[in-house]
Order: structure tokens, then C-alpha cells, then sequence
């Protein structure tokens, strides 16, 4: 059976590389992903970064002015660093372009995002829920009243809103508790590209569980991972390139072989099946060069043509 027999895949739209990143390949990697049979586009942001990076909104707005179906992510945003409302009314907007293909990926952010934008660390899961409440509000409701901790609105109205009854929001996590807070709060979760395989595999258990706990269906519930890839007839060849984006992005050599997949079309075949062993029921690819032939090359490893 062929891997798309078994579960979704997405592809990664080309926003962040050590060098400029030319529009006509993200034009071409979103209307053939889309042609070739990939459910969704997704990006990563990384507003203050070493590295070229698109910010997500621009360029999925972009995506969908190319594209009519393909559904369009973000993972993760890191809501700290915005204002709730803003948030809410980006993606409402981009659900509204696209004709209801949005979704948006959420996470708490590191270190770096609260020294850079100068968020207080303090209460910052309490922060985090009062922010996934004022979202949701002003896509559901007429006028928002919210006398929050850290957010206040008094009868703020939003247009347009998502066109999607529901518009999806995931959530990338790896704490146990953070699992559980997905289970909970998100619908979908997705495995962060920098985080180990192995890890991955831990996780997935303490969400499904947790899902069951609150009455929600597990095989239902979108279980994913990012997985920075490279393929190549030449295994030595593929090493080199994901080797260089651990080196320059991650700044970590080791999370070539913890994290990402390589090789030739068979090998990366064998280790995707391995991930969807583990209980992946969505995975989203993520070349890191030659973007547009890769694309080619790993529907074929998928079964996609």
C-alpha cells in the first residue's frame, strides 16, 4: 500500500533558507504540490532569525492567490509576540481569500521570542489561553466583551470572519502537560521540524490518551510532525544538504540523523513508514533545497504519482 493510502501529507512552501529565496519557486512548489495531491502548504515564523524567512501571513496570502484548494498553515505562530486580535484578524482574513483553507498552528515560543519582543515570561500558559479565548471569540461572536488577566476588550466587534465554521487551530507542543493542553484546547497537533523523531514517538501515546480523556476521537484528530528532508539517488549527496540546514539554521549537526530524513527515494520511503508506525496520521515535508525537484521526488516516495 502506498504511504498517501495511509495518511495525509503536506508539503512545505519555500520561506526559509541561508540564502534569498526567489518567488517563482514558491509559486511553483504551491500549484504543483496542489496538483500533485498534497492536502496542505506550511510555514514556520521566524521574525528576528539569522536566515531569510517570509513572514507567514504574506506569503501564504500569496499561496493562495496561486492556488484554489490546497489548505494553508502556519506552524507554529508564536502568540506572545502579538496581540490576540491581530491574530485573529489575519487569519480570518486569510481564510476569507483563500475560501476557508486556513490553519493556524500556535505555540507558546521560546526564550529568545520573549527577550526579543519583550514579553514577560511570567503566567505565560495563562497569557497563552487568554489568547486562544479572544481568538475564538471574535471569529464566533457578534461583539466581544473580555476582562482578562492580561487582555481586556469591551464590546469589539471583527470582520470579516473565517469562512470555516471552525476555523482549525493546531498546536506544536512536546511537554506532556503542553500534550495535554492540546488534547484539550487544539484541534490538531503537529511535532516541531527541530524535535527528535524519537520524541515524537513518546508523544504521541500521552495525546492519544489525553484525547480519549476528554471525548475526543483520536484517529480523528490530526497527529503530525515536521520533518526536514532530503532525498537524492546519491545518499552521500542528500547528507550534505540537510547536514548544511542543521549546521546554518538550527545551528545543530547532530539533529541531522535525531530529526530529519535523508537518502535515496527507498530510504526515506522506510523511515516515513517508520514515523506512520508511530502514529502519525498527517506528516508535513520539508525539503531544504532544490525545492521544486524535490517536490517531484517525494510524490513518488509517497505514492502520489
Amino acid at each position: 500500500m502506498a504511504l498517501k493510502d495511509k495518511i495525509a501529507f503536506g508539503m512545505s512552501l519555500p520561506h526559509r533558507s541561508p540564502e534569498a529565496i526567489d518567488m517563482g519557486a514558491v509559486r511553483r512548489v504551491a500549484t504543483r504540490a496542489e496538483a500533485l495531491g498534497f492536502r496542505d502548504l506550511w510555514v514556520t515564523e521566524n521574525t528576528l532569525n539569522e536566515v531569510f524567512c517570509f513572514d507567514p501571513v504574506v506569503v501564504l496570502t500569496y499561496a493562495a492567490a496561486v492556488t484554489s484548494k490546497i489548505g494553508l498553515g502556519a506552524s507554529v505562530v508564536v502568540m506572545a509576540v502579538h496581540h490576540p486580535a491581530m491574530i485573529a484578524h489575519q487569519w480570518a482574513c486569510l481564510d476569507y481569500v483563500s475560501q476557508g483553507r486556513a490553519i493556524l498552528g500556535v505555540g507558546l515560543g521560546r526564550e529568545h521570542h520573549y527577550r526579543q519582543f519583550e514579553v514577560p515570561e511570567e503566567a505565560r500558559v495563562a497569557r497563552f489561553r487568554e489568547e486562544l479565548d479572544i481568538i475564538r471569540m471574535l471569529w464566533a461572536e457578534g461583539r466581544v466583551t473580555y476582562d482578562g488577566r492580561f487582555y481586556h476588550l469591551k464590546d469589539e466587534t471583527m470582520a470579516p470572519r473565517p469562512v470555516q465554521k471552525r476555523l482549525p487551530i493546531w498546536m506544536g507542543v512536546g511537554h506532556p502537560n503542553a500534550l495535554r493542553r492540546a488534547a484539550r484546547l487544539a484541534d490538531g497537533w503537529m511535532g516541531s521540524g527541530g524535535s527528535k523523531i524519537a520524541d515524537f514517538a513518546a508523544s504521541v501515546p500521552i495525546l492519544k490518551e489525553a484525547l480519549a480523556k476528554h471525548g475526543h476521537d483520536p484517529e480523528a484528530f490530526p497527529i503530525s510532525k515536521r520533518l526536514f528532508m532530503a532525498v537524492d539517488e546519491k545518499p552521500e549527496a542528500a547528507r550534505a544538504e540537510l547536514l548544511r540546514w542543521f549546521t546554518e539554521v538550527y545551528h545543530n549537526p547532530p539533529g541531522i540523523d535525531l530529526c530529519g530524513i535523508y537518502g535515496t527515494p527507498e530510504q526515506v520511503r522506510e523511515r516515513l513508514e517508520a514515523v506512520v508506525a508511530m502514529g502519525a496520521n498527517h506528516l508535513l515535508l520539508n525539503p531544504v533545497s532544490r525545492h521544486a525537484e524535490q517536490v517531484e521526488a517525494l510524490a513518488e516516495v509517497v505514492g502520489l504519482t
